[in-house]
Parts: C-alpha cells; sequence; structure tokens
C-alpha cells in the first residue's frame, strides 16, 4: 500500500490504518459509492495538509480510492438483474 515511504512514523502509520479500515469496508462502498469515495478523497487530503503523508502517499491514495470506486460501479453494474 504505501511502504515507498522511507520513514514511517507511529502517527503516520495509525493515521494509514485508520484511512484503510474506511477503504475495505465493502458494504459501506457498495451502499453509497459516490460518498464513501468521497469520504476517502477527504480524508487523504486532510493527511496531506496536516502534514501527516507527503505528496506520493497522497497520490497513492487518491489512486486506491478511485479503483475502490470503480470496482463498487463494476459490482452494482453487474450485479443488476436482467442485463
Amino acid at each position: 500500500m504505501i511502504e515507498k515511504s522511507v520513514e514511517l512514523t507511529p502517527m503516520k502509520a495509525a493515521a494509514l490504518a485508520q484511512w484503510a479500515v474506511v477503504l475495505r469496508d465493502e458494504t459501506a462502498l457498495l451502499a453509497a459509492p459516490g460518498a464513501q469515495h468521497k469520504k476517502l478523497l477527504r480524508q487523504a487530503h486532510a493527511l496531506h495538509q496536516e502534514g501527516v503523508i507527503d505528496q506520493n502517499d497522497l497520490s497513492d491514495l487518491l489512486e486506491q480510492a478511485d479503483g475502490a470506486l470503480a470496482y463498487a460501479v463494476e459490482a452494482l453494474f453487474d450485479s443488476q438483474p436482467g442485463e
């Protein structure tokens, strides 16, 4: 996930672990993909603005959030009957 960083402080590790919990919440993601995506983006940007993560980490988190949204949209589309 974010192994590129040379220094993983306890604060950064905890923040990334908390963000990852939201990322892995498939129930919430499939129930409201847009809202969950927005939550992931807001949390990632907040971590960057607070200086917890750097630009590279932010880019990684945003990419993962976009991947989760794409997964949810595809899963919901595939689950529609008769299509």
